[in-house]
């Protein structure tokens, strides 16, 4: 078994601790037990689980994972002191604020021999699974990404990390992208902001990724993919799944403890989240200049 601890007792931890105490049954999610979880807050006992110390977490022999559940500012020094423990980590996205700071994390996870995982549940919906089916075998011409939403709480970072599920669909759909341009408009009075990036496929086609946000405006992801033989403009309506997100998640994670995940496989997720952060990185250095 895999004792853990849980970082963070928001909405994800609170999910982590439940999907860890009623796992899918004959899921490698059953060799995970939460042995705890970690509150800047002083807490009851949640779920039958006890609140401990950092310390007792990163001391104790029998927790052997952690799962990083707070604010995305604080996600990559929790990392770190859990991977120098020696401990598997599974973090909310994004791992860290700046691409730098997560290759140190990853080559730290090496040199620890222990897991790095960074949840994506954006690439597990079942809508997304239909849009990536839609899109499988077309080529593009020119495409746009839109996403809405209200504004984000302080503690989330700059846009292009905070919407970081987004650019990691545009990756997996139409492959590795480079930045050719990035602006951000922000009125800190309204609470509005409204971030655009101008990226290239490898075959130099154009799309353009935009993160607006403010009051009033609806939670919407609004598409308009250009191919040669036809148009998207809507992600395709799709029945949820049997299995919840967190949970098909926590089942990946614990099949890559118990090595049940091949290394190609590893190496692929690493490279895309990498990547991804690196162009995240690049946006935000251009929206400064």
């Amino acid at each position: 078994m895999f004792g853990a601890v849980v970082v963070g007792i928001g909405t994800a931890g609170c999910v982590r601790i439940r999907d860890m105490l009623a796992p899918l049954s004959g899921s490698p999610a059953e060799k995970l037990t939460p042995r705890g979880f970690i509150s800047r807050r002083s807490l009851d006992s949640q779920q039958g689980v006890s609140q401990i110390s950092v310390e007792e977490a990163v001391s104790t022999e029998d927790i052997h994972v952690a799962f990083i559940c707070t604010e995305n500012v604080s996600h990559e020094d929790n990392i770190r002191t859990f991977l120098q423990a020696g401990k598997h980590v599974c973090v909310e996205y994004p791992m860290t604020m700046n691409y730098k700071a997560a290759v140190e994390l990853w080559d730290l996870a090496q040199e620890k021999g222990v897991i790095l995982h960074e949840e994506h549940i954006g690439l597990l919906t079942e809508d997304y699974k239909q849009l990536k089916k839609e899109v499988e075998g077309k080529i593009l011409q020119e495409g746009t990404l839109h996403f809405t939403s209200g504004p984000l709480k302080p503690g989330f970072g700059f846009p292009a990390f905070s919407g970081i599920a987004r650019l990691t669909c545009l990756v997996d759909l139409f492959g590795e992208l480079s930045v050719i341009a990035a602006t951000i408009e922000e009125d800190s009075g309204t609470n509005y902001s409204k971030m655009t990036a101008k990226l290239l496929t490898a075959d130099n086609k154009p799309l353009t990724w935009i993160e607006e946000r403010g009051p009033g405006l609806p939670r919407a992801k609004n598409i308009n993919f250009h191919f040669d033989s036809c148009t998207l403009t809507q992600i395709p309506p799709a029945p949820r799944g049997a299995v919840g997100l967190f949970m098909q998640d926590l089942i990946h994670f614990s099949a890559k403890l118990v090595g049940q995940v091949s290394p190609e496989e590893l190496q692929r997720e690493k490279t895309r989240i990498l990547h991804c952060l690196e162009v995240a990185d690049k946006i935000q250095q251009l929206c400064k200049t």
